[in-house]
């Protein structure tokens, strides 16, 4: 497991360095004090990219959508001061595969990123609160379990896929298929979930524990 830690507070790049490894003492952790100096990094595979998103130059949404376009690969989770549940919204609508409040308790920052190593996604309990409300993920739909039996393996490599805020072209590069044929699978898996989009997806995920390894 290769991760990047992009955060412009050294203390914090090297607290959360140790957590990690306390983890998983093989797990290979590089830092960046900026969007820019990691962009100089796109060329290093990393599996998990842990990004703020107030930094110096490129900040905000921005620097999500930077990230994203840099490694399109990676999995990329928000770490921020903030847990609005609108900003948690605005992230995972540009594509953030999770999003942990730099405010967590270290207990709470450890099972957060135990579940997302073991590929599953994390979303703060304020961002999941009144699923059912007008404007959020439903809660109806199959469960994480349910869905084995309701898709396809491809559809559920897919959907799995979407669900770490891969592109569709990225997707389709992965699997060997064409966009259109990504375009179908995830809409048969979003009527499964009973979801509409790709961040009802990742709210159902979340809320459901279904694992998101590709």
């Amino acid at each position: 497991m290769r991760i990047l830690v992009v955060d412009d507070h050294a203390l914090f790049r090297q607290g959360l360095k140790l957590l990690l490894r306390e983890l998983d003492e093989r797990m290979q952790v590089s830092e960046a004090a900026d969007c820019a100096q990691a962009q100089a990094m796109r060329a290093e595979p990393f599996d998990l990219i842990l990004v703020d998103l107030h930094m110096p130059g490129i900040s905000g949404l921005q620097a999500l959508e930077a990230m994203r376009s840099a490694f399109e690969s990676s999995r990329i989770v928000v770490l921020s001061g903030e847990e609005d549940p609108r900003l948690v919204r605005a992230a995972i609508d540009a594509g953030a595969a999770g999003f942990i409040p730099k405010a967590s308790t270290p207990e709470v920052l450890l099972g957060a990123m135990r579940l997302i190593l073991a590929d599953g996604v994390y979303l703060p309990p304020v961002a999941l609160r009144g699923l059912d409300e007008p404007g959020e993920p439903s809660a109806g739909g199959a469960s994480g379990e349910g869905l084995d039996g309701a898709l396809s393996d491809r559809q559920l490599d897919v959907l799995r896929k979407a669900v770490q805020g891969k592109a569709n072209k990225v997707i389709a590069r992965e699997l060997g298929i064409s966009e259109g044929t990504v375009k179908a699978h995830l809409s048969a898996a979003f009527r499964a979930l009973g979801v509409h989009n790709r961040t009802e997806a990742v709210y159902a995920a979340a809320r459901s524990g279904l694992q998101v390894k590709g």
